[in-house]
């Protein structure tokens, strides 16, 4: 569809490049044709041309002063022209670069009047428009990043410093002093999660991770990964239920995927009130492998669902305590680097199910 599309766009510039070189033709055909009726012209008298001296001065300064007349006429259309077609603009282009320059990035040049669609110059605006589109879209992330981590930096640092002062406090009991300290750790480690976070999602949507493929049995990864959360569901006496397929054979990074099932599973058991159920399961469909991670958690609301792969989203602010915001992006930009998909469903107050397929190496217990 694309080279389809191409060979549409090259026919339409041989076709307007024809029509302007006719066009021109035309014009300098009939405007030799004029000053060569006009010389031989003066030549004739009655029926008869003579061809005497006199004549030909004559004629050559009639000519000659033709030639100027229509040259000047020409040199002043031309000019018309260039101001339509080329000063203008340009000029336009030029005043929304300023305005690009100066941060206003919501310019647009609007379709330049008195141009086809398919001119050089609305080729120009069409990309102009699309890169300050990007540049917007970027410097609304930035300010959105700067304004999220400002935001999640601030809440446990000023946790910490809060306790800190309180640690202070002439003859505080052991119990509270305990107490304190507890919580000046999680609010630390919660600060050094988000530094952690961050820096990973920024090695990798800058491209400085690449996959490190080998082939392993996914299944095996699916359960080491849970079982790094036992003290977890046993503390809030969650039943974990599991149904996974023998030798599922995947081709990819182990660490980056670690990372993946750490995030959802840390998700899942994050969200599910004590004494709820998560299902981990494993299946194939072709030369695909689909694991489904399901919780019986609060759940999510369809505009949620929408967002919750953008960085620093939270939909339910009641949670915002319990996360940054970035682990979901962290798992998006991972399934965008190895090649594989993940969606999710969810009702509010019954849970969710996140989906992640990957494809499968079909010959790897060979």
């Amino acid at each position: 569809m694309k080279a389809h599309n191409n060979a549409d766009l090259r026919l339409e510039k041989i076709l307007r490049a024809a029509r302007r070189f006719a066009a021109f033709f035309l014009v300098i055909s009939f405007t030799v044709t004029c000053c060569m009726m006009l010389f031989l012209v003066t030549f004739q008298t009655g029926a008869k041309i003579e061809m005497t001296k006199e004549n030909v001065a004559l004629a050559a300064r009639l000519t000659f002063a033709n030639v100027i007349l229509i040259s000047l006429l020409f040199t002043i259309i031309d000019e018309i022209r260039r101001w339509f077609m080329v000063t203008r603009p340009v000029r336009h282009i030029t005043q929304a670069a300023e305005k690009i320059m100066n941060g206003d990035f919501s310019v647009r040049i609007a379709s330049l009047k008195g141009l086809d669609a398919q001119d050089e110059f609305n080729v120009i605006a069409d990309y102009f428009n699309r890169m300050a589109q990007e540049l917007s879209g970027i410097e609304t992330l930035r300010t959105d990043f700067i304004a999220n981590v400002s935001h999640e930096l601030k809440t446990p640092l000023a946790v910490i410093q809060n306790y800190g002062t309180m640690l202070q406090t002439p003859d505080l009991p052991d119990e509270k002093r305990v107490e304190y300290a507890k919580t000046i750790t999680v609010s630390s480690r919660r600060l050094a999660d988000l530094i952690t976070n961050i820096l990973k999602l920024n090695r990798l949507e800058n491209q400085q991770i690449f996959p490190q493929k080998k082939l392993y049995d996914l299944g095996e990864q699916l359960c080491e990964c849970l079982l790094n959360f036992e003290r977890v569901w046993e503390e809030k006496q969650i039943d974990i239920s599991t149904d996974i397929e023998d030798e599922v054979f995947i081709e990819s990074d182990f660490e980056l995927l670690s990372l993946v099932w750490n995030n959802l599973f840390s998700n899942a058991l994050k969200f599910t009130e004590t004494g709820g159920k998560i299902s981990l399961t494993l299946t194939t469909d072709g030369e695909f492998a689909l694991v489904k991670i399901s919780d019986t958690g609060c759940g999510i609301s369809p505009e949620t669902g929408k967002h919750i792969f953008e960085k620093f989203y939270q939909g339910d602010t009641s949670h915002a305590m319990q996360g940054n915001g970035l682990g979901l992006a962290l798992v998006k930009r991972i399934m965008d680097i190895i090649g594989g998909e993940i969606s999710v469903e969810s009702e509010v107050g019954k849970g969710s199910t996140f989906t992640v397929k990957l494809r499968r190496n079909a010959n790897g217990a060979n």
